[in-house]
């Protein structure tokens, strides 16, 4: 994961899960709705997991 990435996470996360798929997007807006940090910390582990596999 990419430093550009990381900013994407941490400052619109929803933009950072925008290739992974509708459910990764759907989580992430909820999450965010929610308040910005679980939408911040679910972006990252989706984009982390990506290079885990």
């Amino acid at each position: 994961m990419g430093l550009l990435r990381v900013l994407i996470c941490l400052f619109c996360p929803p933009l950072a899960v925008l290739d992974k798929g509708c459910g990764s997007i759907l989580l992430v807006c909820v999450l965010t709705a929610a308040g910005w940090i679980p939408g911040t910390l679910a972006a990252l582990i989706i984009c982390n997991m990506d290079k885990e596999s």
